[in-house]
């Protein structure tokens, strides 16, 4: 490993902290070196605060030292306005020398304005460090950016011969995951900004979608109730969390509920992404039935497939949705389940 990459590395490791509340922000980490040692690191904390590159300079005692030191920062300086003045300006202001990037930031606002402002006043700029690694650390922001709709992990749980739920019309949910499991779902919701059910899945297992058993804050319920038919006495409209409802009718939306209306004569995914996309939802989990993941599966909007494959046999019910894929997954094995984890993001910065 060279000493650029190196540094980047530490870079990443930076990053990753932002993971809860940088969105929807990329996660950043910066680096700042002088004669082969750090002298300063940060990283982006929370949308709408300070900048990796700010911290990381903020945090040098000796600030004379940063006319000789070389910055590291695994995602393009900002180069506009936003919540925040942009990063390359400040780095050009303490007169940094030396700029290594991991990856251009694809938001079409930077886009590599920043390296190039960079190298306009003079800096040296290096590209493309761990750039693999850069890329699919933020690889739900790049999806969000390049494809105008949120990440897309689709989740269900399945019995050992392929079952996700028993024939029913009614009564209890049958509940495949054990409370274990159930808190690296949790785990999982708290990943994510929104999570998406039916109107069958509502009515009948009447989930909460909240983070109960995890640190981390509630994501964004959504619902699709073309008729409004669902009852207000459901979890989904309890208040613990923001829930938006997709109708083809007019309802009265109040604090925490509001109602969308879409067109049903059209594919409603389309305009269900673009919704999320249109109010800043970088994420999406959908947890619903057979028919909505089939749909996603089908339409071929997904980014993460996440399955837990149960021991638990019944004798008939709901078959698991069908992938039409042949992906290898990453396979892990937690309190008793096997976690079948498919992911297709492709490694490329454009």
């Amino acid at each position: 490993m060279s000493e650029d990459e190196k540094y980047m590395a530490r870079c990443l490791q930076l990053a990753e902290n932002g993971f809860s509340h940088a969105a929807p922000n990329p996660m950043v980490g910066a680096v700042i070196v002088h004669n082969h040692r750090i002298i300063g690191e940060g990283y982006h904390i929370r949308c709408g605060e300070a900048h990796a590159e700010v911290h990381a300079i903020r945090s040098v005692k000796e600030s004379g030292l940063l006319q000789e030191s070389t910055l590291y920062v695994n995602l393009e300086p900002c180069s506009h306005y936003g919540k925040t003045p942009p990063c390359a300006d400040l780095i050009i202001e303490k007169r940094i020398p030396r700029v290594v990037v991991g990856c251009i930031d694809p938001f079409a606002k930077v886009a590599g304005k920043g390296i190039q402002k960079l190298k306009d006043a003079g800096i040296e700029v290096t590209v493309g460090i761990l750039e693999k690694e850069c890329i699919q650390l933020n690889r739900r922001f790049i999806t969000y950016n390049q494809c105008q709709r949120p990440y897309i992990t689709l989740k269900w749980a399945e019995s050992a011969n392929g079952f996700i739920d028993m024939d029913r019309t009614g009564g209890r949910p049958c509940v495949l995951s054990s409370p274990l499991t159930q808190m690296l779902v949790h785990k999982k919701r708290a990943e994510n900004q929104s999570i998406l059910v039916g109107r069958r899945t509502a009515l009948l297992d009447d989930p909460s979608l909240t983070v109960r058993n995890w640190q981390g804050e509630n994501p964004v319920r959504l619902v699709i109730d073309r008729h409004l038919s669902l009852p207000a006495h459901l979890q989904l409209f309890n208040g613990q969390a923001p829930t938006l409802i997709f109708t083809e009718k007019t309802g009265c939306s109040f604090p925490h509920k509001e109602y969308i209306r879409l067109d049903f004569q059209q594919d409603i995914l389309p305009q269900i992404l673009r919704t999320l996309y249109e109010r800043h939802l970088q994420t999406l989990l959908v947890e619903g039935g057979q028919i909505l993941l089939q749909s996603f599966l089908d339409a071929n909007l997904w980014d993460e497939i996440l399955i837990e494959k149960t021991s638990a046999v019944l004798p008939s019910g709901v078959k698991a949705p069908q992938c039409p894929f042949s992906l290898t997954p990453n396979v892990e094995s937690h309190f008793g389940s096997l976690f079948f984890h498919y992911t297709r993001f492709q490694l490329s910065p454009t």
